[in-house]
């Protein structure tokens, strides 16, 4: 169904479009969904260069890109390659939206889950802790799973 609407989103407005982009983006999850690493990493490319372009590097839609990328890497055992997705998704978001704000707390949790998957019990918990924190004070709600955005 995405392959059907990605192509006729290129025809009637071209594969630079925004739109046309965030469906690039939602195929790259069904890809990875399906186990798809390959063909998952490729439209997570292409959307992330994509909205680069449109929008900028610290476009909160390019951040969700960049954060889907970072689940991507993770999956793939390509560990540094995550951290720093994850990275540049936390430092985006909290510019963009501040550090309470729950697509923020999201990324602070996808963090913490991935120092947690890695053994790195000090720097997960106090991914953790923030979450936590945050969450108190904001009233969002952050889940203990790993996250997509």
């Amino acid at each position: 169904m995405y392959r059907r609407a990605l192509e006729g989103k290129e025809k009637a407005w071209r594969p630079e479009h925004t739109s046309t982009l965030n469906t690039v983006n939602n195929l790259g999850v069904l890809y990875k969904d399906q186990g798809k690493m390959a063909e998952a990493e490729a439209m997570y490319r292409r959307a992330l260069e994509g909205k680069e372009k449109a929008w900028r590097p610290e476009h909160t839609s390019t951040l969700d890109t960049v954060n889907n990328l970072g689940n991507l890497y993770k999956d793939q055992g390509k560990m540094a390659e995550a951290e720093a997705m994850y990275r540049r998704a936390l430092e985006g978001k909290e510019k963009a939206w501040g550090p309470e704000h729950t697509s923020t707390l999201d990324t602070v949790n996808n963090l913490g889950n991935f120092y947690k998957n890695q053994g790195k019990m000090a720097e997960a918990e106090a991914m953790y802790r923030r979450a936590s924190r945050q969450d108190g004070r904001s009233g969002s709600h952050v889940s203990t799973g790993v996250g997509r955005v």
